[in-house]
């Protein structure tokens, strides 16, 4: 999101530039060594690092060297159950080099727009540290996904060399932690989330993540964007990964495409049967509960009552995947793939029908929309962004691009999908009418783009440093 919202500002003449780590599995060889080495604090002594820069899309692109990110395997943890013990430490020394990068580059930007809890102490250090070289800076700190906030113990908080203020802390005594994207909600100048329902949400007890407090009160300062997509990487027309290229006024690669992948997903090749996919992670958030629960579960209903297809492809949960692959094993119709592949992304969203994210709850969601780009619907939940991108076919015949629905259910999963073949049992032309629609979506950064450029110039006008 960050590189693809900072090439939309710079094509709007915006001067844009990152910091981000360099992680150990960067590769160095087109950047360029910045000629200062800077000494930032934490407890036990100060930190030596370097930067290196490089520039794409008009965008500058700067590296902060040390090896508390150069020398690890991973971002959070070398795989994603076991973080680092030492994260908050981390991040912090990214926080601290954000600004004093800004210092030895002499550039002080108008807004820095801070992206989840790893940037959370910024707008922190801004308001509490006051620098005249900051003196019009302002912050912005946008929400990715409220349910990770970056929390650790209060003693951890020691180890930064940042002084405690009750505000960074969530949660009561005894069990009280230091929690940096609280931070950046409490003290950033403005808030951003990555849809406008999931602004709406993250304000109510039921999505707020113990925060919906802070949110509700901080509401005049919320806004919600919805995402937008890479069309150069997700084009119909030139997808690299796609044999059978085609666009909204030609649709035969879309169908030569089903069949493919019918054929290489192990499937009946035969265009009359509706194909479903999911693309996921195989986790609680993006209903494989309420697809797999039960006997007979949502999903073996769907397969064995419904003529339809269906292929899935992610990684997650153990005992979730091993259910899922005995039902691929006792379901012709059912192809059960335990990857992460960027190629069968491409083919699936290319070639499917229908495009199944029965999702709790999804901030902004980007299947559904590489989905609608590649004229493949999405039946959807009714919950974040997904609620902003979709109108729904049953409510809107004339304008409708897929099938949404509220219940978080097994039943609720299935009777979405009878709706979805309903839709399909109209016939081939009626299909492509609303694939043509889906495919005329507006998805592209530059809508979004000029969304933030109006929040950003509420603020003060000029230049913005994404961390």
């Amino acid at each position: 999101m960050v590189g693809a919202l900072s090439t939309a500002l710079a094509s709007l003449g915006e001067d844009v530039r990152v910091l981000l780590p360099f992680y150990g599995s960067g590769e160095s060889t087109s950047l360029t060594e910045l000629p200062f080495t800077l000494e930032l604090s934490l407890l036990g002594g100060d930190e030596r690092v370097t930067f290196s820069e490089t520039k794409l899309n008009k965008v500058t692109y700067y590296f902060l060297h040390h090896s508390y990110f150069t020398a690890r395997k991973g971002i959070y943890g070398d795989t994603s159950f076991t973080p680092y013990p030492d994260n908050l430490r981390r991040f912090a020394l990214l926080n601290k080099a954000a600004l004093a990068l800004c210092k030895a580059l002499d550039w002080a930007p108008d807004v820095l727009h801070c992206h989840d809890w790893t940037t959370g102490f910024v707008p922190y250090l801004l308001k509490t540290e006051p620098d005249p070289f900051f003196g019009k800076t302002r912050s912005m700190m946008t929400i990715h996904n409220l349910a990770y906030q970056g929390e650790f113990s209060r003693l951890e908080l020691l180890g930064t060399d940042i002084m405690p203020e009750q505000r960074m802390f969530s949660g009561e005594r005894p069990s009280k932690r230091t929690n940096m994207l609280k931070t950046g909600l409490e003290f950033a100048d403005l808030l951003t989330t990555v849809s406008p329902t999931y602004a709406k949400e993250i304000q109510t007890q039921e999505f707020g993540c113990n925060l919906e407090g802070l949110l509700a009160a901080r509401a005049q300062q919320l806004s919600g964007i919805i995402n937008g997509i890479d069309y150069e990487e997700w084009n119909p027309e030139t997808d690299p990964f796609l044999a059978h290229h085609f666009s909204a006024s030609d649709l035969l690669g879309k169908k030569l495409t089903k069949a493919e992948i019918q054929q290489e997903f192990s499937l009946e090749v035969d265009d009359s049967i509706p194909l479903f996919a999911m693309i996921s992670r195989i986790a609680d958030q993006k209903g494989f509960v309420e697809l797999l629960e039960g006997s007979p579960c949502a999903l073996e209903r769907m397969l064995t009552e419904k003529r339809m297809q269906m292929i899935i492809v992610g990684t997650g949960d153990h005992a979730m995947e091993k259910k899922l692959v005995e039902l691929g094993k006792n379901h012709p119709n059912l192809s059960v793939n335990i990857l992460f592949s960027n190629r069968a992304a491409h083919l699936l969203e290319a070639g499917a029908d229908f495009f199944l994210m029965p999702s709790r709850y999804e901030p902004c969601g980007l299947n559904q929309l590489y989905s609608l780009r590649y004229g493949t619907l999405p039946v959807a939940r009714k919950t974040g962004g997904l609620a902003d991108s979709i109108i729904d076919l049953d409510e809107n015949q004339s304008e409708g691009t897929g099938i949404l629905f509220e219940q978080m259910s097994g039943h609720g999963i299935l009777e979405a999908v009878e709706r979805s073949l309903r839709w399909y049992e109209q016939g081939q032309q009626s299909m492509n009418e609303i694939r043509t629609r889906c495919m005329n979506w507006d998805s592209t950064w530059q809508r979004s783009a000029q969304s933030y450029l109006a929040l950003y110039e509420s603020s003060i006008r000029g230049n913005y440093v994404c961390v």
